[in-house]
């Protein structure tokens, strides 16, 4: 850190250790007291909305062009003010490529105690945060700043897709393979790591998942010719697969063994680093989750962990060439199950093959 004392950002943070979101049953409640969206008569450009609850709005400029919008931030899950700002801008980037799309332009988002936090450690985090958008090809060009005594960070992104060439999360069909592009477990190493509970090699390999780019795994999803798409953050792995299937019309089967783990994240949760955001989704997903007796406890546990920056979530019918293209560009694939006809969002989790 830039100051000349230690502080541990994660301390000065209520969350639970990691970037949850709001529950989705109290967002699905949210939505429905909403009524109309504001929107709703935007017209045939407006591509994806309020009402489509995708990973991003689109709005079509031409037959060639569309705007990707969205944004995010949240605060502290690391003590490195730098990595802490590389994680929230690859997260919020990351709807920009679930769309398929390539970020242009971001702007900051920060909430800082000014009076407690020393400004040198904010302009770590926003040289992390312009780091990663350089990395990602996009112009950093502003943003905007309030006090606050909870420190919160993250961006505005818009991006430029082609129209007729978007990535959903309502386009998965039956017998599509599911594709996972990044290992879950970052929700239970960062609430350990709040409670100083995570050993640095475990922390470090979540901080190199959290801050690699889904811009590739992005690239081949568009280049094998995939549609359906959905990025795995806060809602976890199983969330925004039912999210995904219950958009789509559709079920799925889930492998358990084959979902990729991050290092340490298995035993960590064995001794209870549970978010609270994960025990949130484990209460929504109950009955939309069928869990097969052969799955570990603990593995059903992190499998609905609260995720912050993971992977791509891919449904393709053509899934040697997806997983070629995935492996040609560096990016690794684990196919973790299929999509099948039935009750639309139900999910069924086996042990294995």
């Amino acid at each position: 850190m830039s100051s000349s004392a230690p502080i541990r950002l994660t301390a000065l943070s209520h969350g639970a250790g990691c970037a949850c979101k709001l529950p989705l049953s109290a967002l699905d409640q949210l939505m429905v007291s909403l009524g109309s969206m504001p929107g709703a008569g935007a017209g045939p450009d407006l591509l994806v909305g309020a009402a489509e609850a995708d990973d991003a709005a689109v709005m079509r400029l031409d037959d060639d062009r569309a705007l990707v919008v969205t944004t995010d931030f949240f605060t502290p899950i690391v003590d490195d003010p730098g990595d802490w700002g590389r994680i929230a801008a690859a997260n919020a980037l990351s709807d920009v490529y679930a769309m398929g799309g390539r970020p242009l332009v971001a702007l900051n988002l920060t909430a800082w105690p000014g009076s407690t936090l020393p400004l040198d450690i904010l302009a770590d985090v926003l040289r992390g945060g312009a780091a990663v958008a350089a990395e990602a090809g996009c112009v950093v060009v502003g943003g905007h700043t309030i006090d606050d005594p909870e420190p919160k960070y993250g961006m505005a992104v818009t991006g430029l897709a082609s129209p007729g060439r978007l990535l959903r999360l309502d386009a998965a069909r039956p017998g599509d393979a599911l594709v996972l592009t990044k290992p879950v477990g970052t929700g239970v190493v960062a609430t350990a790591h709040k409670r100083s509970a995570a050993s640095p090699e475990v922390l470090a390999a979540a901080v190199e998942a959290m801050t690699t780019l889904n811009a590739a795994a992005s690239e081949a999803a568009l280049a094998a010719g995939v549609v359906a798409v959905t990025d795995v953050t806060g809602f976890s792995l199983l969330g925004h697969l039912h999210r995904m299937l219950r958009a789509s019309g559709a079920a799925a089967v889930v492998r358990a063994d084959a979902v990729p783990l991050l290092p340490g994240a298995l035993e960590l949760t064995a001794a209870g680093y549970v978010s609270g955001g994960t025990r949130g989704n484990m209460s929504y997903l109950e009955p939309w989750v069928t869990m097969s007796a052969g799955v570990p406890a603990d593995v059903a546990v992190l499998l609905q962990d609260a995720q912050t920056s993971g992977g791509l979530l891919l449904a393709t019918a053509e899934e040697s060439r997806l997983v070629s293209e995935l492996s040609a560009r560096g990016v690794p694939a684990a196919v973790i199950g299929s999509v099948r006809a039935g009750d639309a969002g139900r999910v069924e989790v086996l042990p294995g093959a």
